[in-house]
């Protein structure tokens, strides 16, 4: 991983965080994101202490925001012409139905339409710097996923838990359309369960649920990131570093299409307003 340059979302915390520590101990150039710059900042200095690495910088964005996430992407460009990993980790479980300052629901928007976005609007940069990888992290959540295209948003009825589920489907679902759209290139895209861990997301959704810990959450994000095993393999589903089964309802190719044009829909209405 030496000056492989890698951008991990949510990565001031529990197993981005990880991530972070473990690719940096590598040599990686880490790219950490957080939305508080004061905690990131003590997050940055604690992992350059930890690894010894000085190849660290620190972007602070809000996910919730369109605004914010295309304004990452721009810091991202205007600092670096490579970009070798994108690491889409950051997520979110909320409780009650929020709505972002773009409309979204606050799951949804964090959890899928972000990644979905920060990876479109990353894809030039992931292209000239081929070999390279894209990494979402997922859920095992997402077989409990029903999706009910009239309240999808939460409108008419919300459940925590359900909102969780169906943003994690739209992940892996995005994973395999996007794995297929770059199979002639150097870019692979994959996704993966890191695990039931114990971080403020298992806290927010289930209390007191038992979990591992942030560092063997990790191991599966930096195994992708890094092995050469899997230079060449696309669109695939990991738990454990191994290619799992994902749930049939991510394998139907009509959902999949669905879900795709709804993201856009939505990215370039949003994108309007904004231009």
């Amino acid at each position: 991983m030496q000056d492989r340059i890698v951008l991990i979302t949510g990565s001031t915390d529990g197993i981005g965080k990880q991530t972070a520590i473990g690719l940096a101990n590598m040599g990686a150039h880490v790219l950490l994101h957080g939305r508080n710059s004061r905690k990131g900042h003590t997050v940055l200095d604690e992992i350059k202490n930890k690894t010894g690495n000085a190849n660290l910088e620190l972007f602070i964005a809000d996910l919730s925001s369109q605004r914010q996430v295309r304004k990452l992407v721009i810091d991202v460009k205007q600092r670096h012409d490579r970009l070798h990993v994108l690491i889409n980790n950051a997520r979110v479980f909320m409780p009650e139905r929020n709505l972002t300052e773009d409309g979204l629901e606050t799951t949804f928007a964090v959890n899928h339409m972000a990644p979905f976005i920060l990876t479109y609007e990353l894809l030039e940069l992931l292209n000239k710097s081929e070999p390279s990888r894209i990494i979402n992290v997922a859920s095992i959540a997402h077989w409990n996923a029903r999706v009910d295209w009239s309240n999808f948003q939460g409108e008419r009825y919300y459940d925590g838990f359900q909102a969780y589920a169906t943003s994690k489907l739209g992940v892996i679902l995005f994973t395999y359309v996007l794995a297929e759209r770059l199979k002639d290139t150097g870019v692979t895209v994959n996704c993966l369960h890191p695990g039931v861990i114990k971080t403020k997301l298992l806290r927010a959704g289930f209390g007191d649920y038992p979990g591992e810990n942030p560092e063997k959450g990790a191991q599966t994000s930096i195994y992708l990131a890094s092995s050469p095993d899997i230079e060449k393999l696309s669109g695939l589903y990991f738990e454990k570093s191994r290619p799992s089964t994902s749930s049939p309802s991510s394998r139907d190719s009509a959902l999949q299409n669905k879900f795709w044009q709804l993201s856009e829909k939505l990215y370039f209405v949003h994108l309007g307003k904004l231009v």
